[in-house]
């Protein structure tokens, strides 16, 4: 009465293969800019602290992750031990090293 009947279309024809690769096009695109924003620095400067980690020698000056500034008076394969003060020494990881000062900034 009130109410026309629906009916069902036939499918529509198969698109082509250029179409399919338009849909995914802008998925590709977002990732090569999340690569080249967020994923790539964030490698370089995991590659920038484990050659500055390697490098520590005694006597450096260090920042370690606290905030705490010292000098690195021993060395072993992942743990330094980092002179704060006169006669007081503390044992942390090599990878808590933030910072290595340049000479003479700690006294």
């Amino acid at each position: 009465m009130f109410i026309s009947n629906a009916y069902a279309q036939s499918a529509a024809p198969a698109a082509g293969g250029a179409a399919s690769l338009m849909q995914f096009l802008p998925l590709v695109l977002m990732f090569v800019v999340l690569y080249f924003i967020m994923i790539r620095p964030q490698m370089k400067r995991q590659k920038e602290h484990r050659a500055m980690i390697e490098a520590l020698a005694k006597g450096d000056e260090v920042v370690i992750g606290g905030g705490i500034i010292g000098r690195v008076s021993k060395i072993s394969d992942s743990m330094l031990h980092v002179e704060v003060a006169k006669d007081v020494e503390i044992q942390v990881q090599r990878a808590s090293v933030v910072q290595v000062l340049p000479k003479g900034t700690y006294k």
